[in-house]
């Protein structure tokens, strides 16, 4: 069963601030390595995800600091290479850079959707309350609710 993914943050800095340079400069080629991974189904667009996030009204609350990133994966070891065994991991590590893990809490949720379901920014965040107020479920998981889940 097809797996989605939805991360969030709140950077640091503001998106032009020089300390978020090479964050911001590197998603399109993130993005590119994800396009041509095994198992990649499809992930929002740069420009409808920056009108979500920016959408005062909307599930993700209008902060011009959000970064986030909603796909959907053929599967749970394909997003996983994807995560840790692309480029992406070279990003993945240097996250304390941009954003205070400290303050964030949870970021990331994961659940299970049926084949040729795009999910929602709303679904999205649906789901990423939920696993913050329930923790782990089949309904809304992290990594730990996974069997051989990365330390």
């Amino acid at each position: 069963m097809p797996l989605a993914e939805f991360n969030i943050g709140t950077l640091k800095y503001d998106w032009d601030d020089p300390r978020v340079a090479d964050f911001q400069n590197n998603l399109d080629r993130v993005y590119d390595i994800a396009r041509r991974s095994p198992g990649y189904i499809w992930h929002m667009e740069t420009e409808d995800m920056e009108a979500a996030q920016l959408d005062l009204g909307g599930p993700l609350g209008g902060n011009p600091r959000t970064a986030s990133t909603l796909s959907v994966w053929q599967d749970v070891a394909s997003f996983r290479h994807f995560v840790f065994q692309t480029v992406h991991k070279q990003f993945y590590d240097r996250k304390a850079e941009w954003y205070d893990l400290d303050q964030q809490g949870t970021r990331l949720v994961m659940w299970w959707v049926p084949k040729g379901h795009i999910p929602t920014v709303a679904e999205a965040m649906e789901r990423f309350h939920h696993l913050g107020n329930h923790g782990n479920s089949d309904h809304a998981f992290g990594w730990a609710h996974l069997q051989d889940a990365p330390n």
